[in-house]
């Protein structure tokens, strides 16, 4: 009798679904993977930003307008609907820089490409300007001097160098540290790295729009979070106040890193993802 009732649900379920053959099955099995993919990566995209508290209020508003119109407040109900009727249109203006982060990823990702190429050379030398960095940044630290590098991955950053001084040199511990030296011309603002090379220094960068950050973060660290909230850069900060190394990647900061902690920050960020980014044609969205 169970064997009965379960075919009968079976039978049901496929007629509901229309699942007429086992080709139909496996269409919707791919249709609700794909979906569930594009929810969770939207998800991703989203979390812990200011874009995902305005999702929570918007569902609020839109759970309060069931409640009032099911309990009988027409006034404020009529008010609530009318109000969730505008919100599709300044979703596009409030939630831009999400959006554009997005179209960004989906304009980088190169789906298809599974080659494994051999990127020694590059990161030899990524590894070496990873080198000169730490140690530029471990003297800094020390002497608390104020720093403020961002490293350029793929989405171009031509606007915020041309806000800079030109320089397109080598990377090297000392030239770093004449450019932060205090009280020179280039000392403010930013060095932008492209390629390995530096490319302009004393740039301007845009600060975060994260109201919740602790008053303990100066201009440079909001400048880093700021400049990894519209692109996929890495930026690396030295407070002149205590001397501690941050790094900003994707909207985050990590505090307080030694000498070795960037370098394996550097390190996961610009070799080990960027190979796997060109391996499976995608980069993982990290948690903030």
């Amino acid at each position: 009798m169970l064997q009965g009732a379960l075919k009968e649900f079976v039978i049901y379920v496929s007629n509901f679904f229309g699942l007429n053959n086992p080709w139909d099955f496996i269409k919707m099995i791919i249709d609700i993977g794909l979906v569930s993919y594009i929810v969770y990566r939207i998800f991703q995209l989203f979390r812990e930003t200011r874009a995902m508290q305005l999702v929570k209020g918007i569902i609020i508003i839109l759970v309060a307008a069931k409640i009032t119109d099911f309990i009988g407040l027409r006034t404020m109900a009529y008010f609530l609907q009318n109000s969730i009727q505008l919100l599709g249109f300044a979703l596009i203006v409030v939630f831009q820089p999400e959006l554009r982060r997005g179209l960004e990823q989906i304009g980088r990702s190169r789906v298809g490409d599974f080659i494994n190429r051999d990127y020694t050379e590059k990161n030899i030398s990524l590894m070496a300007m990873i080198e000169e960095i730490v140690k530029a940044y471990t003297e800094f630290s020390k002497t608390k001097t104020g720093a403020l590098i961002v490293i350029e991955r793929s989405t171009k950053l031509g606007e915020i160098v041309d806000t800079g001084i030109k320089m397109d040199a080598h990377i090297s511990q000392e030239l770093i540290e004449n450019i932060f030296t205090p009280k020179t011309p280039l000392h403010d603002g930013a060095v932008i790295i492209r390629e390995n090379r530096a490319m302009a220094a004393s740039c301007f960068l845009p600060l975060t729009q994260n109201q919740g950050l602790s008053k303990q973060l100066g201009t440079r660290h909001r400048a880093a979070l700021g400049i990894t909230e519209i692109s996929d850069a890495i930026a690396i900060v030295v407070s002149e106040e205590t001397g501690r190394i941050s790094a900003a990647n994707n909207g985050a900061l990590t505090r307080n890193l030694n000498s070795d902690m960037l370098r394996k920050v550097l390190i996961k960020n610009l070799i080990e993802e960027e190979h796997n980014r060109k391996i499976f044609g995608f980069r993982k969205v990290k948690d903030k």
